[in-house]
């Protein structure tokens, strides 16, 4: 069984079309309903990298959201890492 109140850090790289189409402002507003930290950030290369921090489940919510049809733009697919809450983030950020 998974403790839902575990505090955990989710680091997703999004691929596919996810730039200037308004996908990290729509990542922070679905962070901030779970109540995560963390931010979303455009990298060189075409990905958004995602860092989320909180419950197991909130982290999970994210995750599959940002796996759905929701998103603005077209995500081919998501790579996730799982690693343990540091307690450094504050608020959730678009960069």
């Amino acid at each position: 069984m998974v403790d839902e109140t575990k505090e955990t850090r989710l680091t997703a790289w999004v691929h596919g079309s996810v730039q200037g189409v308004g996908f990290r402002w729509w990542t922070r507003s679905r962070a901030l309903e779970l109540g995560l930290t963390g931010s979303a950030a455009n990298l060189a290369d075409g990905r958004v990298e995602v860092i989320a921090e909180g419950p197991q489940e909130h982290c999970e919510r994210l995750l599959a959201a940002l796996r759905s049809s929701e998103p603005p733009g077209r995500v081919h697919h998501v790579i996730e890492r799982w690693s343990p809450a540091r307690g450094d983030l504050d608020g959730f950020v678009e960069r």
